[in-house]
């Protein structure tokens, strides 16, 4: 069986795995050990902290297989993008100018560096192993973090972003990057990704160009890269999509990737979840495919189970499953159906 759960300080070794194994431009997920172990305590800090309302805090989790104690996955959620410093991003925006002697209007697509999206609730870090791809596997990785906003809503904003990696090519060259940030830095994109996941982005963004850039100056390679997704990934894009998702004026500094918003209220995992009260039974008629978490904070659990839930009455759970979700008899649970 694999659970999501929150990370520990001995999965130290697995994860730099798992990142040395994650898509360029992941760069929550960096290949460095102490910058990892960072990352680690501070998910731990936040999982422990009485918090009122939205702050600093990373929650990060991994998928862990229960039968061989082996990571298959990592997802995180940080509380408030730009609480520490701004979130900078590139806003894609029509700038119009017109003539009243020529009686002529024109719109001209400009990018331009802003931290508009600092404050909200910012999904990342996702990553799972090629093999559980486009399984229910995924939905459980990348949905139960949405579970776990629904069960502790103070500690979260009032709408949620997620930025998809953009389009690089398999030698890891990006367009957009080498036809804009390139001659601001001299560095290659995978350099500049590897930077702003050990650092941040801030000291990239700080020497970006502070003008708009109009986008038809750019070389046709660049401006196909706005908004475009790499192939590897489209399913991160395509879950938060059925949750209700919705691409908006904004992409990625580095890529061109675009972001993903929605209200949190207006997320289906978080509006159309239901909460129940467990039943341990040793027998279940299933009707159908489940994603199940409990409602603790530091000892959150998360897992896919064949139910046979009824709104309004104890859903009956396996040993094994109560186990997994660490649930006894009447523990509050929540679910939501795949």
């Amino acid at each position: 069986m694999l659970v999501l759960r929150p990370v520990e300080l001995t999965d130290l070794p697995q994860l730099q795995q798992l990142a040395r194994d994650s898509l360029v431009g992941v760069t929550s997920l960096p290949d460095d050990t102490e910058r990892l172990r960072e990352k680690i305590l501070d998910s731990c800090a936040s999982f422990e902290k009485d918090v009122q309302g939205p702050g600093p805090e990373n929650y990060f989790f991994v998928l862990e297989n229960l039968t061989t104690r082996h990571l298959v996955g990592c997802s995180e959620i940080l509380a408030t993008a730009g609480f520490n410093e701004p979130f900078y991003s590139l806003r894609n925006r029509h700038f119009t100018s017109a003539s009243r002697e020529l009686n002529i209007e024109h719109g001209v697509p400009a990018l331009s560096l802003c931290h508009d999206l600092s404050g909200h609730t910012l999904l990342r870090g996702f990553h799972i192993d090629t093999a559980l791809e486009r399984t229910r596997f995924s939905e459980l990785l990348s949905r139960a973090r949405l579970l776990f906003i629904a069960a502790h809503t103070a500690r979260f904003a009032e709408a949620v972003i997620t930025e998809i990696v953009g389009y690089s090519d398999e030698q890891g060259q990006s367009p957009l990057w080498d036809a804009l940030g390139k001659h601001f830095f001299d560095l290659p994109y995978v350099e500049a990704e590897r930077l702003c996941g050990l650092q941040s982005r801030s000291f990239l963004a700080e020497l970006m160009p502070q003008y708009p850039i109009y986008v038809p100056m750019l070389p046709p390679a660049a401006q196909a890269c706005i908004g475009r997704i790499h192939p590897d990934g489209q399913e991160a894009f395509d879950i938060l999509e059925r949750e209700g998702f919705e691409t908006n004026s904004y992409i990625d500094l580095f890529d061109g990737g675009p972001t993903l918003y929605a209200r949190t209220s207006n997320i289906r995992s978080i509006a159309q979840s239901q909460t129940g009260t467990v039943h341990p039974g040793s027998a279940i008629d299933a009707r159908g495919s489940y994603l199940v978490s409990n409602e603790s904070l530091k000892g959150y659990r998360a897992i896919v189970a064949e139910l046979d839930y009824r709104a309004g009455q104890p859903v009956a759970l396996s040993a094994e499953m109560c186990a997994a979700l660490n649930v006894t008899d009447a523990s509050a649970i929540r679910l939501i159906a795949l």
